[in-house]
This record gives structure tokens, sequence and C-alpha cells, in this order.
């Protein structure tokens, strides 16, 4: 077999983009040179690792096998990169994160002096639903992930970052009555979901059923901020994290039902598989967050202290 980096660099861009086109252009090369390429380690192979169905490319079993070597060994060349940077006192390389949908309001702020400090580090951010970077984490495509609920598998280690609360919400239209409402007004409202494997449904759900309650389900979206327009059109109520609607609240456009039992309480986590082989800038990463989390929190989450 004759198979180069440069193919296998170029099959795990086409399969990130499932298009030659778009490959092409996040590589800066031409599109025929990224075809021939291709059909290079192609003809390395017996059984076809590619599909075309008009313009996009699906990567077939066997190609996934193929594609599964590949990432391992651009991993091992990111990490030679990063520890001949570090003998010369410089920290190279990438850094991979998947971050739980509402995540992205949070894991900016854990990042940013991090990356000014290091600016040669490339970020690699993958904001995305709890069942997709469950997944990244076992096909060890990431070196961490930010979630607020721990999976069962794969095992994980993990730093606490900050709490997350979860609050019973609705549009300003709704008059809250009295300091406190009864759990049972929960039957009575009708509720929009998140989609299945989203965190914030996992908790939700998990609070309806530990408290036997049978609900209203009005409608299920696929994003917070969906969730969020839904809220401000007075679409329904939904049980929601703070951190993505503090400006919402300080307008007044959104309500916090104040509901016994509430706020439910979780915990902000960046996680990574136990048995990860963790690059240099993995390990700076780390140690960034053990030393400055705490005045992070303060300088930038203070806010949310009062709900």
């Amino acid at each position: 077999m004759n198979i180069s980096l440069h193919q296998l660099q170029i099959f795990l861009k086409v399969s990130e983009t499932q298009s030659i086109t778009k490959a092409a252009e996040e590589l800066h090369l031409t599109q025929p040179a990224v075809s021939i390429q291709l059909k290079n380690l192609q003809e390395q192979f017996d059984l076809p690792i590619i599909e075309m169905v008009g313009k996009k490319v699906f990567i077939t079993d066997f190609g996934k096998e193929i594609l599964h070597t590949a990432q391992k060994i651009s991993n091992e060349i990111d990490s030679i990169t990063s520890k001949a940077a570090a003998y010369r006192g410089e920290l190279i390389g990438k850094l991979k994160i998947a971050v739980v949908s509402t995540g992205k309001y949070v894991i900016p702020y854990f990042l940013s002096d991090f990356i000014k400090k290091h600016n040669k580090i490339e970020l690699v951010l993958d904001v995305t639903n709890r069942a997709r970077v469950k997944e990244s984490l076992e096909k060890n495509e990431v070196d961490f992930a930010l979630v607020s609920v721990l999976p069962k598998n794969p095992k994980v280690e993990y730093i606490d970052l900050m709490e997350n609360k979860l609050f019973l919400v609705g549009g300003k239209g709704y008059q809250v009555r009295g300091d406190q409402t009864d759990q049972s007004l929960l039957t009575t409202l009708p509720l929009i979901f998140r989609e299945q494997g989203s965190g914030t449904r996992h908790t939700m759900e998990k609070f309806l059923r530990d408290n036997n309650y049978q609900v209203n389900k009005k409608m299920e979206l696929t994003s917070n901020e969906a969730v969020k327009q839904a809220l401000l059109a007075d679409l329904g109520f939904s049980i929601m994290p703070l951190i993505g609607i503090g400006k919402e609240l300080e307008k007044g456009d959104l309500t916090i039902i104040p509901v016994q039992g509430f706020p439910i309480k979780s915990t902000w986590r960046l996680i990574w598989g136990s048995n990860k082989k963790l690059s240099p800038v993995a390990n700076s990463y780390i140690k960034f967050i053990q030393d400055h989390k705490a005045e992070i929190i303060k300088e930038k989450f203070a806010e949310f202290d009062r709900y």
C-alpha cells in the first residue's frame, strides 16, 4: 500500500464536510486536487470508502473503519507537533471541545484568556446535543466535553466548573401569583420540551418522573434558542437553564414562575475520557481551569447569584 498522510487528511476533511467542494475550500486546494487524492486513496482498497449521492459524500461502513484509523494518526501527528513546540517553550496544537447546546453560553468565558495567552492554539468547538457529545467522547474525537449531565459511558474524569440552575419559565404575559406556587401547576401548563438526547430534556424529564407528574406536552424543539423564541411568543412554558435567558429576564420579556422545588440544580462539568491520552495543550488547559475558574465565575457570572 502507498497511503500518504496528505490523502488521510483530505479524507478526514471530506468526511467532516460531506462535500468535496467544501473540503477543497477549507483545505485551500482545488476541487480536482481533492478528487484526485481521494481517488488515489480509494485505489488502495478493494471496498468503497465513500458513496456519492448527488454532490453529497457519504462514508461507507468500511470507510468509517479507515476514518477511525485516520483520526488516530492525525491525533498522533498533532501530539508530535505539540511536544516539539513544548521543547521550544511554545504551546502549539489543537484544542477540541464538544459542548452541549446550552453550554455555548458558558464555555467561551472559560476559553477566552487561555486562547489569548496561547495564540498559536487552534480551537475546534462543536456545539451540539448531549447524544452527539457522548459519541464524540466514545470515538475519541475531542479532548474535552462540556456537559451538565455526566454520561454513564464512557468512563470519564472531570472538573466541576459552575452551578447550572433550571427554572420554570414563561412569557411576560404570565401573571405570577404569590411568592411560590405549588408544583401541581406543572400539570396544567402547556410545556415545551427539548429534543431527545438533550441534557436539558434529560433533567426536565427526570424531575417530572421523580415527582410522578403527567404533563401537557405542547411541542418539542431542537435548541434552547428555539424554545426561548417560543416562550417569547407565548406559545407555552418550559423548564430552562438560567444561563441562556439572563437578558430576556432583565428586560422583562421572560418570567421565572416561582414553583416549589425550583430551581433544579446541576453542575457544568468539563469532562474527558478516563483513558484519554492528553496532549500538552489539553494538559495546559486543565491547569488553566484549575487555577482560574473561581475568578472567571466571579467576574462573568456573579449576576446569576440573585436568582
